[in-house]
């Protein structure tokens, strides 16, 4: 049996197949992209004297997909450079290089015959032991396996991906009765532990689970919202991040999706059902008629929204018209708001005697009870179930979660006066006396399996939750801006909990009581949490208000920063920051001075300060200056100038990585710094990166001086920033903040390749971070960003 897969063959170059050979370029497994050979020449082709016989014609398909993933948004490759690892080929001449792969994948169209022939192929040329799998999205996996060798059946199994591969995180597996039950475990790890995806196991039933129970739950929205008059931006005021699901909701998930891709995936589970259940899946008639009229959704200009100018207006379902979008407007809605936890939230609402309130009952349950009357037939637990919907679908709570949330004794008596049949397991769950699926323990979360019993949920090791470990072992210290947590094996970590963990005093004291407290009582710390984001920056408001009322007591701040970043950079024992999300400003000015930086891939790292006239404060032009040096070969010579140039560049053009790797390719992260796939393993990884630096005898940087180019190197950084500035691409004030940066870059007033010291060059970023911090032109930029959340150009 394969124990790992070092090259795979992608059969099928349309969006999905092509975004699924990215992911895996992303993760640096070679993968070869096959389609189908064209029949006919493009009549830039015949300019070129072509003939169907070229390779270029016949890879023409493959390759063209291949091209377009650098113009993709959102961007399909965490690097440009990944491109390299897919190649293009065709069924017709390429087939027989499947000996050479450990893994094929087959996304082609959702048609079993087709889906057949190409395995019958498969099978001819694969070597034996290498694995196969479809991203059929419904289609029998059983039937795909019909008539193929042995081997084949045994390495055969379901791999439905869901859209962005890069981006959403389920896979579900769907073994089939000849599955290796080894396969099956060895793909379930690999899909964890290498792919980064969280795993479900599903059965072989149409649209397998989240599918299944998100399609359901979009439908009756949908029928909820005609039969109550409802408005579809009202609808979505409503189901969005006010009851823990994505912002896009309802209808604007539907215009993502696309209408025609929505309605084939509900007519496989209709046409395979029978009863009340086939009933809800059949796309009501208003949304036919859309489909008809080519109104897709965000591919075609419009759908249930649609954008002009600076508005954008609503469908109105009965009249196919568009008019403003409307929010429901209800006292639930403001109480929920005002309520603690997702729990509370849905209480408020969904038992509310008003408007919203009788919307989500009617949505959520029907749900509820289709959820349960699917489990057995699409997933063996509720776990499965609940992960799929918050995987697939982006939903805070599954729905066996959500039920609990809102008290499964409460709403089944609801359910029951309503005429709704709940499924008898939950009855008898009831009438035993357990009144919830999951209930916690010391020993982890339970879950209720059948007849009394409750299981523990299974947790990969690598998922360290940091709430968990706060509510059983508590925190060594925090105030109100960070905690410092024991997360065992001789390792603390410092979590960030102020607002957006911007960073301000508390922190700083934070940080500074962390390092010395580890010095004397661990091996080592991670620096990390488990919010939305990493860090966002600092404290804009306080450093306005500072800069306003104080300056001197801004100063003291800025101080304060720099002695906290010096004290992660010279700790006695290894620090480690670990990244993920926004990680901006002072998020990235923490992880520079790190020993070593465990990154999640989708890190988004960037110095931001310019988009509001200032420069970064905290040491990261020193840091990523010093970062950029120690990229270079030992013992070669290098440009010092070419250095501090790509530091200029990279801090006033605020860039920033659109992942983990571009991270590194920008020098934000060096080539010893990691990168962890699976964000839901980010501190686990940074945790046992904190333990191999201490087997490994850690000892703290050598303080040294830093070489810099001086006056000579400050007039030549500038030229860039005076021609925008002539040309009128820049403002003055742009030009104003180009210069104090450059001064801080270049030095100052010394000679070409003087050598000055760390606390030299933080001097000089203090003095012209405050200067900058009292221009009346930055702190309006300040203001505008805090108000509005964008920059201000001025």
């Amino acid at each position: 049996m394969i124990q790992q897969i070092k090259k795979a063959a992608v059969l099928g170059s349309g969006v999905m197949g092509s975004g699924i050979a990215a992911h895996l370029a992303n993760i640096g497994i070679p993968t070869l992209l096959l389609d189908i050979v064209p029949r006919e020449l493009t009549e830039a082709e015949k300019g070129k004297g072509l003939t169907l016989e070229d390779k270029a014609v016949r890879n023409r398909i493959s390759a063209g997909a291949i091209g377009k993933l650098l113009k993709q948004k959102p961007a399909p490759l965490t690097s440009k450079k990944n491109l390299a690892l897919i190649e293009a080929g065709n069924f017709e001449d390429d087939m027989e290089r499947l000996k050479d792969v450990d893994w094929v994948i087959e996304v082609v169209v959702e048609n079993l015959a087709i889906k057949q022939q190409i395995f019958e192929k498969v099978d001819r040329y694969r070597k034996p032991g290498s694995i196969i799998s479809s991203n059929t999205s419904g289609i029998s996996v059983e039937a795909m396996a019909e008539g193929r060798s042995e081997d084949f059946r045994k390495h055969f199994l379901g791999t439905h991906f869901f859209n962005p591969p890069r981006y959403l995180k389920l896979l579900e597996i769907i073994p089939t009765k000849h599955t290796d039950p080894e396969v099956l475990s060895f793909m379930k790890t690999f899909g964890e532990d290498v792919l980064g995806k969280g795993v479900v196991e599903a059965k072989d039933t149409p649209n397998f689970i989240a599918n299944r129970i998100g399609t359901y739950g979009l439908l009756v929205t949908v029928r909820e919202m005609v039969k109550g008059g409802y408005s579809v931006g009202e609808v979505d005021s409503v189901t969005g991040p006010l009851i823990g699901r994505a912002k896009s909701a309802t209808f604007r998930t539907l215009d993502v999706v696309g209408l025609d891709t929505f309605a084939h995936v509900a007519k496989n589970v209709y046409d395979q059902v029978e009863g009340d259940e086939k009933e809800v899946f059949e796309v009501p008639g208003f949304m036919q008629e859309m489909i008809t009229k080519g109104w897709l959704g965000s591919k075609s200009g419009q759908g249930f929204f649609l954008k002009q100018g600076k508005e954008i207006l609503e469908l109105d379902p009965q009249t196919l018209e568009y008019g403003p979008r409307k929010k429901l407007q209800a006292p639930s809605i403001e109480m929920a708001k005002q309520a603690k936890g997702l729990a509370n939230k849905l209480k408020a609402l969904v038992y509310a005697k008003d408007r919203a309130g009788e919307l989500l009952w009617s949505i959520y349950s029907p749900v509820f009870v289709y959820s349960a009357e699917l489990l057995g037939q699409i997933a063996d637990d509720v776990v499965a179930i609940d992960r799929a919907m918050k995987w697939g679908f982006g939903w805070q709570q599954g729905p066996f979660e959500a039920w609990d949330a809102i008290g499964v004794e409460k709403s089944v008596q609801k359910m029951e006066e309503e005429g709704l049949t709940v499924p008898a397991w939950v009855k008898d769950m009831l009438a035993a006396g357990f009144t919830s699926f999951y209930k916690e323990e010391e020993n982890g979360d339970l879950y209720f399996y059948h007849n009394g019993e409750y299981r523990l949920v299974e947790e990969n090791p690598k998922v360290i939750n940091l709430a968990k470990i706060k509510k059983q072992k508590g925190v060594i210290k925090k105030n109100t801006g960070a905690s410092l947590i024991d997360i065992g094996d001789g390792v603390a970590l410092l979590e960030f909990h102020s607002k957006s963990n911007a960073i301000g005093l508390d922190i700083l004291q934070m940080i500074n009581f962390a390092v010395d407290e580890v010095a004397k009582n661990f091996k080592g710390l991670v620096i990390g949490n488990q919010g939305k984001n990493f860090c966002v920056g600092a404290n804009l408001a306080m450093i306005l208000m500072e800069a306003q009322d104080d300056p001197f007591e801004l100063d003291m701040v800025v101080r304060h920063f720099h002695q906290a970043m010096m004290k992660i950079k010279y700790s006695p024992k290894p620090v480690v920051a670990a990244p993920f999300g926004m990680t901006l400003g002072g998020g990235t000015e923490v992880c520079l001075p790190a020993a070593h930086i465990q990154a999640s891939s989708e890190t988004y790292m960037g110095l931001v300060e310019v988009g509001v006239g200032l420069i970064p404060g905290g040491g990261g032009n020193k840091e990523l200056y010093i970062k950029n040096l120690n990229s270079l070969p030992n013992g070669v010579e290098f440009d010092l100038q070419k250095v501090a140039n790509q530091v200029f560049e990279s801090i006033a053009m605020a860039k920033v990585s659109t992942s983990g790797e571009e991270a590194r390719d920008n020098n934000f992260l060096s080539k010893a710094d990691g990168i962890s796939v699976n964000g839901d393993h980010l501190i686990y990884d940074a945790k046992q990166a904190v333990l191999a630096l201490h087997e490994r005898g850690y000892k703290p940087p050598v303080r040294k001086k830093i070489p810099v180019v001086g006056e000579p190197g400050y007039a030549t950084l500038l030229l860039g920033a005076q021609g925008m500035f002539y040309s009128g691409y820049i403002s003055e004030h742009d030009m104003k903040i180009a210069k104090k940066l450059a001064y801080v870059i270049s030095g100052g007033k010394v000679p070409y390749g003087t050598e000055v010291d760390e606390q030299y060059l933080l001097d000089l970023e203090r003095e012209a971070f405050l200067s900058l911090v009292a221009e009346p032109k930055s702190q309006q930029r300040m203001q505008h960003m805090l108000l509005k959340g964008k920059p201000l150009r001025n």
